[in-house]
C-alpha cells in the first residue's frame, strides 16, 4: 500500500513566482489497484509522480510504502521496486544498444553488478517469449537497435522492461501522449494487459478522459494540488469522458478562462 501524508510542495520561495502546490496533500492507493489520474495542466500531477519516485523531494509530510517510510530515501533506492514509463519513448530505453542489450539491463536491476558479460545469452528464449506476448513481432528483432524502432514499438519495449523485475508499483507518466491514436490504443491495450497478469499497484496520469474511464479501478481529478474527484468501483465504471470534460469546464470558467 502506498500512502502521501500531510505531503507539502512549495515552488520557487521567496521569489515573485512562488507557488504552493501542494497544501497538507494525502493519499492512500491499496495494493494492486489500477488508478487513473487526470487534471489541467498545473493540476499537480506529475509533481506527485516525482515525489512518489524521489525525483523531487517535499519540503513536509511522509510517503509510505507497506507502512515503511520512504521519504528519505533516494530515487535510485526507490526505484528498486518502481517502475515508470515516460511520455517520451526515449526516455525508458537505450536507442544506442539493441533489444537484446537493452532487456539484460532491465533484467538485471537492482541485482549486483559484478565482472561478468552484461548479456546473459541463456535469457534468449526467455526474452523472446516476452517480446512474443506484445504481438508486435519483435520477438525477431533482438539485436535490431533500439533506436531504429517506431515511437510506439520503443514505448512497448519501454514497457515491458519496465515490469520484468518484482515491482511494488508502475507509474505511468502520459506514456500513451506521443503515440498516434492507432498506436496508443495498442499500448494502453498492453497496459492493462500487463498490470492484471501481474497485480502491480499502478498510477497512469493521462488527458485521454476515454483511457481514464476505460481503464483502471479508479479515477482521480486533480486541481491546483487538491483531488476535487475520486471515483472507485462501480460509481468509477459509470463515468464517462463527458462527465469528466463537463467538470473540466466548469473549473475553466470559475478560473476565469
Amino acid at each position: 500500500m502506498l500512502e502521501l501524508k500531510s505531503i507539502y510542495k512549495n515552488y520557487n520561495p521567496g521569489t515573485v513566482n512562488e507557488m504552493c502546490l501542494f497544501d497538507d496533500f494525502n493519499l492512500t492507493v491499496p495494493d494492486g489497484q489500477f488508478v487513473a489520474v487526470v487534471g489541467s495542466n498545473g493540476s499537480g500531477k506529475t509533481s506527485m509522480l516525482n515525489i512518489i519516485c524521489g525525483s523531487i523531494q517535499a519540503d513536509r509530510g511522509e510517503i509510505l510504502v507497506n507502512g515503511e517510510n520512504i521519504t528519505n530515501e533516494r530515487d535510485y533506492q526507490r526505484h528498486r521496486t518502481i517502475g515508470r514509463v515516460y511520455q517520451d519513448p526515449s526516455k525508458g530505453t537505450c536507442p544506442s544498444m539493441n533489444i537484446l542489450e537493452n532487456m539484460s539491463i532491465a533484467d538485471n536491476k537492482g541485482k549486483i553488478f559484478g565482472l561478468q558479460a552484461g548479456v546473459n545469452h541463456k535469457r534468449k528464449d526467455y526474452y523472446r517469449d516476452l517480446l512474443k506476448s506484445l504481438g508486435l513481432g519483435l520477438e525477431d528483432k533482438l539485436y535490431t537497435k533500439v533506436g531504429s524502432l517506431s515511437g510506439g514499438q520503443r514505448q512497448a519495449v519501454a514497457l515491458l522492461m519496465s515490469t520484468m523485475t518484482p515491482l511494488e508499483f508502475l507509474i505511468l507518466d502520459e506514456h500513451t501522449a506521443a503515440l498516434d491514436p492507432k498506436t496508443a490504443d495498442i499500448i494502453m491495450e498492453l497496459t492493462d494487459k500487463i498490470v492484471r497478469e501481474k497485480k502491480v499497484t499502478t498510477i497512469m496520469v493521462t488527458h485521454n478522459l476515454r483511457y481514464a474511464t476505460e481503464y483502471g479501478d479508479r479515477l482521480l481529478m486533480m486541481h491546483e494540488g487538491s483531488i476535487i474527484l475520486d471515483k472507485s468501483g462501480e460509481d468509477k465504471k459509470k463515468m464517462k469522458p463527458e462527465e469528466i470534460m463537463h467538470l473540466f469546464n466548469e473549473i475553466s470558467v470559475e478560473c476565469g478562462n
